[in-house]
């Protein structure tokens, strides 16, 4: 059963192209480094400095070993808290985690 994780999050528009290239680097560095898949999702309507990160796991204990992963690597920590505390709007991050129904036939 596939596990998403969907992150919505505000950038601030003083911070844009700076906060545009951080968050090309998360994607890039979780992508090639762990065991998971991110995408970059844009707004095409809506809230104009609304942007949000897909990520794709195998299932909820993979997840769990990504992210454990993740947040014990040094190199992982320092760009997302410079995203973070930089470039995105306080309290505009809001997560969601779905997962995919069984189909029984």
């Amino acid at each position: 059963m596939s596990i998403y994780v969907y992150q919505t999050f505000v950038i601030k528009q003083e911070k844009f192209k700076e906060g545009i290239e951080n968050l090309k680097e998360i994607k890039n560095f979780r992508n090639k480094n762990y065991d998971h898949n991110v995408e970059i999702l844009t707004p095409v309507s809506g809230k104009d400095h609304t942007y949000a990160l897909l990520s794709s796991y195998e299932g909820l204990a993979e997840m769990e070993l990504q992210n454990k992963k993740m947040f014990d690597d040094e190199e992982y920590l320092k760009l997302i808290g410079d995203f973070f505390l930089e470039n995105i709007a306080q309290d505009s991050m809001y997560t969601q985690i779905y997962r995919t129904t069984i189909d029984k036939n």
